[in-house]
């Protein structure tokens, strides 16, 4: 596929997305959600990708939904936003938060609306920073879509949840980190080095027990403590049957580096 609103690339094992409409500070059009769905159709079939890293182009992440394709007409009839969120928002974001690979948001600039969401889902959020995060959506009269009211509770707790989400306060990145938004702030000259080297470091790490690890955390919220152990024991068999494991415990023995391959 040509991608025109993003690029993607594979490099060691990790996958680069990055949202490339910088000229609009990287806002989401249609076209743009498509093209990242058909990157998550090959981060999930390609074998050989087991770490997705994700960025904007230029001087920010992503200002979220590109406004001049939902906006009122002049006749006055309603963009059905609805639609665009079960349509387009909710697949992707779906996806992205499920991913059976590690993923990584690399934080450039602003990610406001859509865009600071589609962050807050991956696993591990780096930003620099001079970075803001913005919960923008109450300042049009609408609510936090794309995951915004799911995940956010869950990082950061509701009454901060609601409060920045009803008064769209832009959070900056060492705040964020403080608050667990985020996994942490670096310094903007150095971000990029180090989200890449996290995603080949991921990348090389037992992907299949991260994966699984993802999942146990995801369903935790809701399980009661039985369930949860219930869980962990299946897991645990699955991971322990893999090739992963095997390969960690004999390089652990033979004090050497392990090569996991994912399986």
């Amino acid at each position: 596929m040509e991608y025109t609103a993003i690029t993607f690339a594979v490099e060691n094992g990790a996958a680069h997305l990055t949202l490339n409409r910088p000229d609009k500070l990287n806002s989401v059009t249609a076209v743009m959600l498509r093209e990242i769905c058909h990157a998550l159709d090959v981060v999930e079939t390609d074998s050989d990708i087991r770490a997705l890293l994700i960025t904007g182009a230029g001087r920010g992440f992503c200002a979220g939904q590109d406004l001049n394709e939902r906006a009122v007409s002049s006749g006055g009839e309603r963009p059905d936003l609805g639609a665009t969120v079960r349509d387009g928002y909710a697949p992707m974001i779906t996806r992205l938060y499920n991913l059976p690979v590690p993923t990584v948001a690399a934080v450039n600039g602003i990610a406001a609306g859509a865009g600071a969401n589609i962050a807050l889902a991956c696993d591990i959020v780096l930003a620099a920073e001079s970075a803001k995060f913005v919960q923008v959506f109450s300042n049009i009269g609408l609510i936090p879509d794309t995951g915004g009211t799911f995940i956010l509770p869950k990082l950061i707790g509701m009454a901060r949840a609601k409060a920045l989400a009803m008064l769209a306060l832009p959070v900056k990145a060492a705040e964020a980190a403080n608050m667990g938004m985020i996994w942490k702030a670096v310094a903007d000259d150095s971000l990029m080095a180090e989200a890449n080297e996290l995603g080949e470091t991921l990348a090389q790490r037992p992907t299949l027990g991260l994966a699984l690890t993802k999942k146990a955390f995801h369903v935790s919220a809701k399980n009661s403590l039985q369930e949860q152990l219930a869980l962990e024991a299946e897991m645990m068999r699955q991971a322990g049957y893999s090739d992963d494991y095997a390969e960690g415990v004999s390089a652990f023995l033979e004090k050497r580096q392990p090569n996991y391959k994912g399986s």
